[in-house]
């Protein structure tokens, strides 16, 4: 490919980290002699168009077949492909001709907006910084919301939860918690964003006073589809009891919706290990 070439795939990928529609990014990074070069890169967007090329072969087609469930993992893999495009395994690599060509999805982070700013919402904010969401926080007190406790938000509101939310923008990429202090505040944040096209809702209380939110809801005209997906009583079930470890469970539930996860053992699943560069994977295996 021409640098004409490389500079549009950096437009695109530029547009998608800024508000777009995501784009995959293959690059052969290894390779078999007089085969596609290594630095080959190919752009790849959600509707299977492309831009650029690499073999125009079995190695491309191998990689557009990929490219819908590495759009779902949202993140950065290897795919072990024979010249004739037929996955291989890693410890086939160095007994046979392979090529190794790196997937990268680039899209605008993911947005966690936590409503509720006390132990539980503190917790959410440090461990979803840390899993590289954009953090967002909403708490109708002053002392709760600011920036001095919520030093990792990247956006931070004051105000009463119906006035804030009913114009908040959501859309597919928001994740939404709520861990407000009262079932009252619960309730009224559910209904402002449960029938939203976010990726995720969930609300934090025990099954019985949950059901009855969920409940009233319906009753009072909610989609029984959108109420259905809230996650309640929310996170997965790893005997958690700090507002930590509460925290943890509650975004291990949201990865494990984002990324298409079980929820079982990695032990269990028999799944390896993605965002690992293939190097050190080979030195660990």
């Amino acid at each position: 490919m021409e640098d004409g070439g490389y500079r549009a795939i950096l437009r695109e990928v530029s547009r998608a980290l800024e508000k777009g529609e995501p784009v995959l990014v293959a690059t052969v990074v290894a390779g078999p002699d007089g085969g596609v070069p290594v630095g080959t890169k190919m752009l790849v967007r959600p509707d299977g168009s492309t831009l650029g090329r690499l073999d125009g072969g079995p190695v491309e087609a191998a990689v557009k077949a990929e490219a819908p469930d590495a759009f779902r993992r949202h993140g950065v893999e290897t795919l072990l492909l024979a010249p004739d495009g037929g996955r291989l395994l890693r410890q086939e690599v160095g007994k046979r001709p392979a090529y190794q060509v790196m997937l990268e999805v680039h899209e605008r982070s993911a947005r966690l907006l936590i409503v509720g700013g006390g132990h539980i919402g503190k917790a959410l904010a440090v461990i979803g910084g840390l899993c590289g969401f954009s953090v967002e926080v909403v708490d109708d007190r002053a002392e709760y919301a600011n920036e001095e406790r919520f030093p990792e938000a990247d956006r931070i509101t004051q105000g009463r939860f119906d006035e804030v939310l009913k114009g908040y923008p959501i859309d597919t990429k928001t994740y939404i918690v709520c861990v407000t202090r009262g079932h009252r505040h619960d309730e009224t944040s559910l209904r402002l964003v449960v029938d939203s096209p976010a990726a995720y809702v969930g609300m934090i209380g025990s099954k019985r006073r949950v059901g009855a939110v969920l409940q009233h809801l319906v009753e009072d005209g909610a989609d029984p589809q959108h109420v259905a997906r809230v996650r309640t009583p929310i996170g997965l079930d790893i005997g958690a009891e700090t507002p930590e470890e509460i925290g943890v469970a509650i975004m291990a539930e949201i990865i494990m919706e984002r990324r298409g996860g079980s929820g079982s053992p990695m032990k269990r699943a028999g799944k390896t290990r993605r965002g690992i560069p293939p190097e050190e994977r080979v030195e660990e295996e």
